[in-house]
C-alpha cells in the first residue's frame, strides 16, 4: 500500500495515466514496425548458447553509475555473465569500455530516445527546443557539447552494433528502430503489457493481434524491462541491478529531476516541492528523494520481485529499491561470488 501525501497520491494514478498516454502511439508504432525484420524475443536465448546464463548484470542509467565507478568494477572482476543494458546506459558503457550483450528499448518518445543511439538528424534547433539531456543528472557527459557527444555516440553505436542484440518493444519509434537496423544490431521484438488482454478493447490484445509477439509486463520502465527479460525470457537465476536508483541524491536540485516539467504541469510550480518523497535507505542510513513516477516504478518492481523466479541483487549502492524479494548488497560482493 502506498503512503499518503501529494507524491504518493499522484503515483497511485500513474498506471491509468500511462495507459492513456501510450496506448495510441503504441498501437501506431506497432503497425509501423510490424514488417520490420527481426525475431521474436522468445528466440533471444538462442543467441547465447555458448554462454553461461547463470548470472547477469542489468544496467539502468541512474546517477550511481558515475558516482560508484560501476564499469571499472565490472571490468576488473572478469565477470563472465551477460550484461543487459537499458538504451539509456549505452553511452556510459561505451565510454567506459563495456559492450552490453543485450540492450533494451521501450519508451516511444520520437526524439529523445534516439539520442541514446546517436541521432543522425540532431540539430542545434533540437537542442534549443528541449533541455532534457542538459537538465538532468542521469549522464553528466551528455550535458556538455551535445552535438559532439551525439556524433561520438553515433560512431560508437555503429562500431559495436553488430555484436549487440537489441530487445525492441513494438512501441519503439521509427527513428530508434532505424538506428538499431543501421548499426547492425540483431532485433528481437516484444510487446509491452499495456493492460489486461482479457478485457474488451484491450490495447495489449490489439497490439498482439498486429504482430503476434510475446507480451511482457515491463513494469512501466526500461530498467525493469531489462530485469524482466533477464529472468522471464533468458531464465537467468541471479540478476544484479546497477544504476537502478529510482531516486535522486540529496544534492540534486528539483529542476534537474527527470519529470520536473511534468510535475509543474500537474500541480503548479508552487506545489512541486510537496510532490517529492523522502525515503531513508535502512541499509545505508541515508535519505534519497524521489518523484511520483519513480515511486510508482519502485512499488511495481517490488510487487513483481516478490514472485520472480530469480534472486535479485540490488547492487546500486544507493537509492530506494529495497524490500521483499530484493537482496541489497554491494557490487563488489556480487562480483566476487559470480
Amino acid at each position: 500500500m502506498m503512503a499518503q501525501g501529494l507524491g504518493p497520491n499522484l503515483a497511485s494514478r500513474l498506471s491509468d495515466v500511462t495507459l492513456e498516454k501510450c496506448a495510441d502511439v503504441g498501437l501506431a508504432y506497432a503497425q509501423d514496425n510490424r514488417h520490420v525484420p527481426g525475431q521474436s524475443i522468445r528466440k533471444l536465448s538462442e543467441a547465447f548458447q555458448e554462454r553461461s546464463l547463470d548470472s547477469a548484470i542489468v544496467m539502468a542509467a541512474g546517477p550511481s553509475l558515475h558516482r560508484n565507478n560501476v564499469a571499472e568494477q565490472i571490468k576488473a572482476s572478469g565477470f563472465e555473465g551477460l550484461i543487459i543494458s537499458s538504451e539509456s546506459a549505452m553511452a556510459y558503457c561505451f565510454r567506459n569500455g563495456l559492450v552490453p550483450d543485450v540492450i533494451v528499448t521501450l519508451d516511444p518518445h520520437s526524439k529523445r530516445i534516439v539520442r541514446f543511439f546517436g541521432d543522425p538528424d540532431l540539430t542545434a534547433g533540437d537542442l534549443e527546443a528541449d533541455d532534457y539531456f542538459r537538465r538532468q543528472d542521469l549522464d553528466p557527459a551528455l550535458r556538455e557539447n551535445e552535438l559532439k557527444r551525439n556524433q561520438d555516440l553515433l560512431e560508437a553505436v555503429d562500431a559495436h552494433g553488430p555484436t549487440i542484440r537489441a530487445a525492441v518493444a513494438s512501441c519503439a519509434s521509427p527513428p530508434v528502430v532505424q538506428r538499431c537496423r543501421d548499426s547492425g544490431m540483431d532485433i528481437y521484438w516484444w510487446n509491452p503489457l499495456y493492460d489486461d488482454p482479457m478485457e474488451p478493447e484491450s490495447v495489449t490484445r490489439q497490439v498482439y493481434d498486429i504482430n503476434g509477439y510475446p507480451c511482457v509486463n515491463a513494469g512501466g520502465n526500461v530498467g525493469t524491462a531489462c530485469w524482466v527479460l533477464a529472468h522471464s525470457i533468458l531464465e537467468i537465476q541471479k540478476i544484479a541491478l546497477v544504476g537502478m536508483d529510482l531516486s535522486y541524491y540529496e544534492d540534486t536540485d528539483h529542476i534537474n529531476t527527470q519529470y520536473y516539467y511534468e510535475l509543474v504541469d500537474l500541480v503548479g510550480e508552487d506545489r512541486v516541492a510537496e510532490a517529492f518523497i523522502d525515503i531513508e535507505n535502512p541499509y545505508l542510513g541515508k535519505t534519497w528523494f524521489t518523484d511520483p513516477t519513480y515511486y510508482w516504478y519502485r512499488d511495481v518492481f517490488l510487487e513483481m520481485a516478490a514472485d520472480a523466479p530469480c534472486i535479485t541483487y540490488n547492487c546500486t549502492e544507493g537509492g530506494i529499491l529495497f524490500g521483499d524479494g530484493v537482496v541489497f548488497t554491494t557490487l563488489a560482493k556480487f562480483l566476487s561470488n559470480h
